[in-house]
């Protein structure tokens, strides 16, 4: 059995604009809690480096593999812990909102599979929720700060 968590919030930014963002891995230290470090490519069976800073935990060094990844649209990495007993996989989606793509809606969890995966992501799920609401704030945040610099120029 499997345990899901997640975060979704409206973003009133073009489903470009949120990717824009997202997948500007070099500029995630700037704007990113969750992830204030973080090495690789989105490209499909890329290892990436990543320090996991969940606010009541020490910061963990992880390397998940890029599984997918499609613009404007998602993220996917999967990894593996405890020998294989606790598999993670780890989305960020955008959705958007209506036909013209003037809004979104933001998603960004996690899944907890195998052995005692399930365990592990329930015994952990505030600090996961958490995590994953900081990270969509720091978006929206930082991407209301790129559509300003846009309609600036």
């Amino acid at each position: 059995m499997s345990f899901k968590t997640e975060h979704r919030m409206g973003v009133p930014a073009p489903s470009t604009v949120i990717w824009e963002v997202l997948s500007d891995l070099d500029r995630w230290p700037e704007w990113n809690p969750l992830y204030p470090k973080i090495a690789g490519t989105l490209r499909i069976g890329q290892k990436l480096e990543v320090l996991e800073a969940f606010s009541d935990a020490p910061p963990k060094l992880i390397r998940p593999t890029v599984v997918d990844w499609v613009p404007n649209a998602q993220i996917l990495w999967t990894l593996s812990e405890a020998g294989g007993f606790v598999r993670r996989v780890r989305y960020i989606e955008i959705d958007q909102y209506d036909d013209e793509d003037t809004a979104c809606i933001l998603s960004n969890g996690e899944i907890y599979d195998g052995l005692v995966g399930s365990r592990v992501g329930k015994r952990i799920r505030r600090r996961l929720r958490a995590g994953f609401e900081a990270f969509n704030t720091a978006c929206a945040e930082r991407v209301a700060k790129v559509m300003a610099a846009k309609a600036g120029r």
